[in-house]
């Protein structure tokens, strides 16, 4: 059996230079807007679900500062993440404020839900818009992060 054998400029195929390969890794323009229209969906049904509850202005803030705080942090968790996969530093300090703001987020707004005086549907919609939401922002950062590095580097 024939050992196989690595690809070199003189058995690559011969393409025109003008011509761009197309990097499986890059984010699509279809992911990048699907992942911003989650984001928008999410946040926005979050808002006006608010706008419209029968809550005092207390409760809206309270709900309002957790979405805020949510998107933050996993933002703050997403980056870390991926400085760490990348070789960047990230301190330990850091990587578990951010895993801790996370998950703080998520309890809060369990427990804000849990005792809130809402009809099980309301609490269904500003539990899933919450996370979609975070998972959004999620892709969202991952692709703004992706795309600056194909900008850069020109892949």
């Amino acid at each position: 059996m024939e050992p196989l054998k690595n690809k070199t400029e003189e058995h690559a195929p011969l393409t025109k230079h003008e011509e761009k390969v197309k990097n499986p890794f890059k984010p699509t323009a279809a992911f990048i807007g699907a992942s911003w229209f989650a984001l928008l969906t999410g946040t926005v049904g979050f808002c006006i679900g608010l706008w419209n509850a029968i809550m005092e202005l207390n409760e809206k803030g309270y709900y309002f500062t957790i979405l805020l705080f949510g998107l933050f942090a996993v933002i703050s968790v997403q980056k870390s993440v991926r400085d760490r996969s990348e070789g960047i530093v990230v301190t330990d300090l850091y990587y578990g404020l951010s895993w801790f703001a996370t998950i703080a987020a998520m309890i809060l707004l369990t427990v804000g839900l849990w005792n809130a005086d809402l009809l099980l549907s309301e609490k269904g919609f500003y539990a899933m818009s919450f996370c979609l939401s975070m998972f959004a922002a999620i892709a969202v950062q991952k692709n703004t992060r992706d795309a600056k590095m194909f900008e850069e580097n020109e892949l």
